[in-house]
């Protein structure tokens, strides 16, 4: 097994040979995040591969992230390095479920969590981020939207949303896993830490957070508060970033459980052999991209902040 610099170094070199741009996950392994020209959520890492003039792009995600940066820039080649990284929250809803869901709310608009297969994206009338998903619902045009895949999310965005919403029970195993009363254990250790978590998180932890944000929400969070401590609720890939950024805090994950053993896939060993062989290619047909693309261009028309 070659030591890490040696990987990085070589790397380094068959990205510049290549003309290609790697990108990683705020949840990917550190060496990893270390190696990528660019690190951050999964839509701003698509749109960083569509604004690039680089030939290939290597994404240390997931499957459907890879989709996204495929759907959003046809033009160039993508690679996932390891093609069995999935995301199980994306796999809880199928083309076949959306269609029936579709007929049973005949005219709802279908807002489709960025943390779908390309297909299903297709078959949606518009995406949104955990960022951006209260705004993005509260946009259609419609009294009622139906949100898929993760319920969590849905019922959070609920709590504010102008709209009468329902939604698919999917949800992240990972972010599943954290249960308030880890929080409280955390809390109580470091009382004066502030609690900031994923809108993935069940609603009984969000009720108990002092902030609630999506990964690149967490990163501002943390510059901009006072406290020393944070107590983190989200996946534990995002703490690399969040020591590194703000060296004189503290950052405590809530609970040991919260890892993605698929977003923990990708080696540096894998990210060589993919970029040497070039055969993990990710591409969405064209019948699926270009109705794919519509939904994830609608909600990028959505006005910002």
């Amino acid at each position: 097994m070659k030591p890490t610099q040696e990987l990085q170094k070589e790397i380094r070199a068959l990205l510049k040979q290549k003309n290609a741009l790697m990108l990683a996950h705020n949840y990917q392994r550190d060496e990893v995040q270390e190696t990528a020209d660019i690190c951050g959520d999964s839509l701003g890492l698509s749109q960083a591969a569509a604004q690039s003039d680089a030939d290939m792009i290597v994404f240390c995600g997931v499957h459907f992230m890879a989709e996204s940066a495929s759907i959003l820039c046809p033009d160039k080649t993508v690679i996932l390095p390891r093609l069995d990284a999935g995301c199980p929250m994306a796999d809880m809803i199928t083309v076949e479920d959306l269609r029936k869901e579709k007929e049973k709310r005949p005219g709802v608009p279908v807002a489709a969590y960025v943390n779908t297969t390309a297909e299903v994206k297709a078959l949606s009338d518009i995406c949104c981020t955990s960022a951006n998903a209260v705004k993005v619902v509260n946009s259609v045009k419609s009294d009622g939207v139906y949100m898929i895949p993760d319920r969590n999310l849905s019922m959070y965005v609920a709590r504010t949303a102008k709209k009468k919403m329902e939604w698919w029970d999917g949800f992240c195993p990972t972010h599943e896993k954290l249960k308030s009363a880890e929080v409280l254990k955390a809390k109580e250790k470091y009382p004066h830490a502030v609690f900031a978590c994923h809108p993935e998180c069940r609603p009984e932890v969000i009720d108990i957070a002092d902030h609630v944000c999506s990964t690149s929400g967490m990163y501002k969070f943390a510059k901009e508060t006072k406290a020393k401590t944070i107590i983190v609720g989200t996946e534990m890939g995002i703490l690399y970033r969040l020591k590194k950024e703000n060296p004189g805090k503290k950052f405590i994950l809530a609970s040991k459980s919260l890892i993605c053993p698929n977003m923990k896939l990708i080696t540096l060993e894998d990210v060589l052999e993919a970029l040497q062989k070039t055969d993990r290619v990710v591409k969405v047909p064209e019948e699926i991209r270009i109705p794919a693309k519509k939904a994830l261009d609608r909600m990028l028309e959505v006005p910002r902040d």
